[in-house]
């Protein structure tokens, strides 16, 4: 790459496919993917390795399905599943942590993925995206490149590209 070409960074916020609530004992920490959740997350994987994404760093929540969310979409992206970052701090976060996590990555880094979980991550996809978006559904993916060379400056930077994908809506 040429000196030239201009500093981007790569933001993927990944909502983390469908739960399932077949087992009431269960903590909603402990709460898996159903088998409707597995496919989604297998199915945004592959699209995301057709589209080419090859992330330097995934950070995710560590509650159950978020983390194999995670996992399964590592495979299919060709993304080593132990240097995956599961962050105590990602489950169920609000949308200012999930921004605070995002400006604390280190700059030599270009391209992350999150997993996490709803409000927060429709809330902070609202914040970036050019329009507002009426939901982020399960297993949806964000796609947010920031005019920047500096994590810490992607919210007061321009947004210069803006996606959101999501199973059902990429099988239309």
């Amino acid at each position: 790459m040429s000196n030239s070409n201009r500093a981007m960074k790569k933001l993927y916020l990944v909502r983390h496919a469908k739960s399932s609530w077949d087992d009431p004992s269960l903590t909603d920490f402990s709460r898996p993917l159903n088998r409707r959740g597995e496919k989604d997350a297998l199915f945004m994987g592959r699209r995301l390795a057709k589209q080419g994404v090859k992330p330097d760093r995934i950070l995710a929540s560590p509650a159950l399905r978020a983390h194999k969310t995670a996992e399964i979409i590592a495979q299919e992206i060709g993304y080593l599943r132990y240097e995956i970052r599961y962050l105590e701090e990602l489950y169920l976060a609000s949308a200012s942590t999930l921004l605070d996590t995002i400006r604390s990555l280190n700059d030599a880094l270009t391209r992350a993925i999150l997993v996490g979980h709803n409000p927060g991550l429709a809330e902070l996809t609202n914040h970036f995206a050019p329009e507002p978006i009426e939901k982020m559904p399960t297993c949806s993916v964000a796609e947010l490149h920031f005019d920047t060379d500096k994590w810490r400056l992607v919210d007061t930077v321009s947004l210069v590209y803006f996606a959101l994908d999501y199973p059902k809506k990429s099988r239309q």
